[in-house]
């Protein structure tokens, strides 16, 4: 991993280098010299925004699915559940920022969506999927059916003399016809 910040703001994505998909940036706040390295902060948010991570957690009673959505609104999010078993949680965020100082003025634009897709289980309640968001933290909730478990018959156990005197009654009829 290089020490030095890309001029354009790039960041590496590969999945097998966990260094890779950091989003801290040790030079942040250094004066440079050069304005090509002047990564507006709305580029890493934009960055953590499309490349959302969706936790998925099988608990007995339900599953449940944990993003990280920091700074969006419940309204810019859609949990939905398509043909009966794929969970699709989507969001789009249109964002400006407008900086002005005694040099210079600009203003950024940029547009952020994400898109994640699970096929659920056979055992998914697909009419009771519940959702909630609190602070940046999507949930969505999928109960599971219960487990019919096999209906168990209890068989009493006799003593071997109630048995073997009904096998002598038994054979003394057998003898007696």
């Amino acid at each position: 991993m290089s020490l030095i910040p890309s001029i354009f703001g790039g960041r590496r994505s590969n999945i097998f280098d966990p260094f890779s998909l950091d989003l801290w940036d040790p030079f942040e706040g250094f004066p440079l010299s050069s304005n090509l390295a002047n990564v507006p902060s709305s580029a890493h948010e934009t960055y953590a925004f499309a490349n959302a991570r969706i936790d998925w957690k099988e608990m007995p009673e339900a599953h449940i699915f944990k993003a990280d959505l920091p700074g969006l609104k419940k309204e810019e999010v859609k949990v939905e559940v398509e043909e009966g078993k794929v969970l699709q949680n989507s969001g789009e965020r249109s964002k400006e920022q407008e900086e002005k100082n005694d040099q210079w003025h600009r203003v950024e634009r940029s547009n952020s969506k994400f898109l994640r897709r699970f096929r659920l289980p056979k055992n998914a309640k697909i009419d009771q999927v519940k959702a909630s968001m609190e602070n940046g933290v999507l949930t969505v909730t999928v109960p599971k059916e219960e487990v019919n478990k096999p209906e168990v018959k209890a068989i009493d156990i006799s003593s071997y003399f109630f048995l073997s005197s009904q096998i002598a009654s038994v054979s003394s009829s057998v003898i007696d016809s």
